[in-house]
């Protein structure tokens, strides 16, 4: 408890600067600002990757190289729960990362992460996995393992491994290429993709576009992928992914079935190709949203839900870690992009690395500096 006072408290002089009205002058076609409100709900985490929503307000965390998963309480009380961290492969930027809490938690008790894993035998891949949590959400238990080898390479880079419960029941996961430049393209690979399965039984989706071939591409939704960092889905059902670029086009991308998004960074893992490469055989599908010049690495993304939002309803909203802020990117109806803003109020917490919208609309940041000094913000309108 004194710890976590201790953290609120070294938190608070920048909450009062931070809780204030947005005050950027919009972008051309933008809706008018509305004042938030900032609080920290959690302090003391090191490099949380994802937080999720429980029933009844708790949160969970993963904690990317601790390898920890982490209850929050509504009072800000952090603990641990139960989980076998040892043998979670933790390098670079693989760790315990993505982090889905089943729609009927209160039923089944049943969570889903993405991470490393270390094999029995040696060696590393990542995996995706669901668990159960005891009543008392002090344990978490292995029920299944849905999907192994997930490409994984000695340094952890580009391990992908977001993932999203959409509502049609299925497990999505956006991965990443592992810096083999043969896996963006080819099928029969699970890097470089968003893949979609049975949640339950691990199984290829049945609507998948290859579902009646063979091997992983029964898996693949989309494919030619850098690195998938963000899942949301939008109200009218489509899918969204976002893509950290090279030191160009970081990407949004509306994911379509059978879609190639146009990384090919073979031969030899050339990082001077294009995100998306219309040099390619076939048609290449264009990002909705990219950073142009330089990258300013977006990650997680949620939209924004409830009419107190004003002109941000709807609006995707993306943590930033180089750019260090939260953004903005309101959409049409066709998705094309209307506007981005980056609110002041969101750019004095660092790096920002996942956003969660709650069942009652508020947002959840997570702030990703290391050092154990990492926190989970709530954004709400202020009323």
């Amino acid at each position: 408890m004194a710890r976590r006072l201790a953290v609120l408290c070294s938190l608070a002089c920048s909450l009062v600067l931070l809780a204030t009205a947005l005050t950027a002058p919009p972008a051309s076609g933008a809706a008018r600002g509305v004042a938030l409100d900032v609080a920290v709900v959690a302090g003391g985490l090191d490099h949380p990757w994802e937080v999720a929503e429980l029933p009844g307000g708790r949160l969970l965390v993963t904690e990317r190289d601790r390898a920890a998963l982490v209850l929050v309480s509504p009072s800000g009380d952090t603990r641990r729960i139960g989980f076998p961290s040892s043998r979670v492969f933790t390098r670079g930027e693989t760790g315990l990362l993505g982090l889905a809490v089943d729609p009927s938690f209160e039923r089944n008790r049943r969570i889903y992460t993405c991470s490393g894993w270390r094999r029995a035998g040696g060696g590393h891949d990542i995996r995706v996995m669901a668990w159960t949590l005891d009543a008392g959400l002090r344990t978490a238990t292995l029920r299944k393992t849905l999907l192994r080898g997930l490409p994984s390479n000695a340094t952890g880079r580009h391990g992908g491994c977001r993932l999203l419960v959409a509502r049609s029941g299925a497990l999505m996961v956006g991965t990443g290429d592992a810096t083999n430049p043969r896996n963006p393209q080819n099928r029969r690979s699970l890097g470089g993709k968003v893949l979609r399965l049975s949640r339950f039984t691990g199984k290829p989706w049945r609507g998948n576009p290859w579902a009646g071939g063979q091997g992983k591409r029964r898996y693949v939704v989309s494919y030619g992928h850098r690195n998938v960092q963000g899942l949301a889905q939008r109200a009218d059902g489509s899918i969204w992914a976002v893509e950290h670029g090279t030191y160009r086009d970081d990407e949004i991308n509306r994911i379509r079935a059978r879609g190639n998004y146009g990384w090919q960074p073979g031969p030899g893992y050339d990082e001077s190709r294009p995100m998306t490469d219309k040099r390619l055989p076939g048609a290449q599908v264009s990002a909705r949203w990219r950073s142009g010049r330089p990258t300013i690495a977006p990650s997680g993304a949620d939209f924004v839900r409830g009419t107190r939002w004003g002109g941000y309803r709807g609006a995707l909203a993306v943590a930033v870690l180089k750019g260090e802020r939260l953004m903005f990117v309101k959409l049409s109806r066709s998705g094309k992009v209307r506007w981005t803003r980056s609110p002041k109020a969101l750019r004095g917490f660092g790096r920002l690395r996942d956003v969660t919208s709650t069942a009652s609309g508020d947002l959840l940041v997570t702030t990703d500096n290391g050092g154990g000094r990492d926190v989970v913000l709530r954004i709400r309108p202020r009323s």
